[in-house]
């Protein structure tokens, strides 16, 4: 599409928030296009059937109006994926939010197919990570749509010229948004963010009413929970024997982590576009698989799997995290990390206690753990204890050879 070209149906990424109402009316008026609002349906814990009304209300038509429930999508498609490589950015984020993303993204390609869209949008800021995730996933997907991001391109300068504009246009402004915010959250099912405001001075520990999904580790039961997860192939599929689907599996795993004040991080990342943010984020549920996981994989990952993948984590994580999630790279990762997971298959057992995530116990029917091979008694299998003299000898050569060098020098 000719980037200069007017658009003439453009599908909005719409929250059924006051921001995104406020494309909503900027995408008619300056643009003179029609509005195809979509909304996903991720976990995020709001009442969407408001957002529907609210695009209704700003002259959207009701076939133009899309509410889908992504719940399984997102789990089955992306978090599970990204969790069989024990995915952390910069060693501690979850990427709770990068993972919603090229979801949202691909959504918005196929609303814009089925209504003949010749664009879609956003309500990212163009600071954050979010506008290049959109962007880089639709442009994978349809690099015929043209992309819009009126952040980037209205002349609003500050949020009272957001707020004026809103009454303007016959808006509802909610009365909290008329203060200052304290902060502003984005939430789906494995996670909330929570950043900006009372949050900025990464000094300040954050206030404890920041935390949406999680209660304080130190009000957490005195007495541990201890449950079992079953895994098929590298994904859980079973809590305590009792099989879920992917959602409701890590909608019982958020609930457990609640109740023991597990999955709670204050972070400075490095975003893709520069600069540091500091963010407090909750994944209760993604905390407890990622342990799990771990656990399953150390008695069924041979040594050599399970460092290489450990080895490409990082960057899967970095592809994820930076927007990448389409790029064949990503693929090319996935199907390796995928076919490491095929014997990824047993019981772990796993206790919450005060904030911590301990696994207890793990067992598969194909185990590489060998008892009689690491005994310090007498096993079954043949093992010759001096064999390890020749091995350390050998791995010790080069050793030896540049400390005579060094001591010649």
């Amino acid at each position: 599409m000719d980037a200069q070209a007017p658009a003439r149906k453009v599908v909005l990424a719409y929250s059924g928030g006051l921001d995104s109402s406020i494309v909503i009316r900027w995408l008619q008026s300056r643009l003179g296009a029609e509005v195809v609002t979509f909304t996903a349906d991720l976990g995020q814990g709001d009442e969407l059937g408001p957002a529907r009304e609210k695009a209704l209300g700003l002259g959207v038509r009701p076939e133009h109006v899309f509410v889908e429930d992504l719940r399984e999508d997102f789990v089955r498609d992306f978090v599970f994926p990204m969790f069989r490589a024990n995915t952390v950015y910069e060693g501690q984020y979850l990427l709770g939010t990068a993972i919603a993303r090229p979801l949202i993204a691909r959504a918005l390609v196929e609303v814009a197919r089925r209504t003949g869209a010749d664009a879609v949008a956003h309500g990212s800021t163009g600071k954050g990570n979010d506008q290049v995730r959109y962007e880089l996933a639709v442009t994978a997907l349809a690099p015929d749509l043209r992309v819009i991001a009126p952040w980037r391109e209205w002349d609003f300068k500050s949020r009272e010229a957001m707020l004026e504009y809103a009454e303007q246009n016959q808006i509802p402004i909610a009365k909290d948004k008329r203060g200052e915010a304290p902060f502003s959250v984005d939430a789906n099912l494995l996670h909330s963010s929570s950043e900006g405001k009372v949050l900025e001075d990464p000094a300040l520990e954050a206030p404890e009413f920041v935390h949406q999904r999680t209660i304080s580790p130190e009000d957490a039961p005195d007495k541990p929970t201890i449950f079992t997860m079953d895994f098929e192939k590298g994904d859980p599929v079973a809590i305590d024997g009792e099989r879920l689907s992917p959602a409701a599996l890590l909608t019982k795993l958020n609930q457990l982590g609640h109740d023991n004040g597990v999955g709670r991080l204050d972070l400075v990342e490095n975003r893709f576009v520069g600069m540091k943010s500091r963010g407090v984020y909750e994944t209760p549920g993604g905390t407890i698989l990622l342990a799990a996981h771990r656990g399953i994989e150390s008695i069924t990952l041979d040594r050599g799997s399970m460092h290489l993948k450990d080895e490409l984590m990082p960057r899967y994580a970095e592809l994820i995290y930076n927007g990448f999630w389409f790029a064949p790279e990503r693929e090319m990762l996935q199907a390796a990390i995928d076919l490491s997971q095929q014997m990824v298959t047993g019981q772990v057992r796993v206790k919450l206690y005060k904030g911590n995530v301990t696994v207890i116990g793990r067992t598969s029917p194909y185990s590489l753990y060998d008892q009689d091979l690491v005994t310090f008694e007498e096993g079954k299998v043949a093992y010759d204890h001096r064999d390890a003299a020749g091995f350390i000898r050998l791995n010790a050569l080069r050793l030896r050879v540049k400390a005579n060098r060094d001591r010649r020098a």
